[in-house]
């Protein structure tokens, strides 16, 4: 088995890519080991200490670390996600997908949050994706969008200009509505 590694925008982040499927589903964003007990791959790395935050996304594994360095965090992280693999245990029990979230509305918005649900789900999670991370819809409330930040972009040091140079201008661009984006904690 070869596992792709990739760095990410955020440098406390590494991208894993073992070519093999991790969710078929959705994606799960784990923040610490009492989390984690949906994914018996996300408690293996969790294991190792120094690791602070684990994301799978469809085909990837985004990990976060402490203050360690990735020279020594690197080869356990391999041989844990390899080691589990070669197990053939689940990568996440049945409900282990944690991304799917209605989010706070005005049900007279109803019609801009779609529209926002959408651009959010075509445009802006396959590109934060390929950064190995992940960005949900939390709410919408007086011309705000609330999204979480998860995986690579949370913590990233360019979430900010992510937020405020990509997404809002997209969003703004399709929905006048649309005033202003913030970053909400899960």
């Amino acid at each position: 088995m070869f596992i792709q590694t990739e760095a990410t925008p955020n440098p406390q982040t590494l991208k894993f890519i073992p070519g093999k499927p991790v969710l078929e589903d959705g994606t799960a964003d784990f923040r610490g080991k009492g989390d984690a007990d949906a994914s018996p791959l996300a408690r293996r790395l969790f294991d190792i200490e120094g690791v602070s935050g684990v994301f799978l996304g469809s085909d990837f594994i985004s990990v976060t670390k402490t203050d360690s360095e990735w020279q020594h965090l690197k080869p356990m992280i391999l041989g844990a996600i390899m080691e589990h693999y070669m197990s053939g245990a689940s990568v996440v029990d049945a409900d282990g997908a944690n991304d799917a979230a209605e989010g706070s509305f005005d049900p007279k918005d109803g019609d801009v949050v779609a529209t926002i649900k959408e651009l959010l789900e075509t445009r802006v999670r396959p590109a934060v994706a390929q950064d190995g991370g992940d960005i949900t819809f939390a709410g919408f409330r007086d011309g705000i969008v609330y999204l979480h930040m998860r995986g690579a972009c949370s913590g990233c040091p360019s979430s900010t200009a992510t937020l405020r140079h990509g997404i809002e201008n997209l969003l703004r661009h399709f929905c006048p509505e649309v005033e202003e984006v913030q970053a909400v904690g899960l």
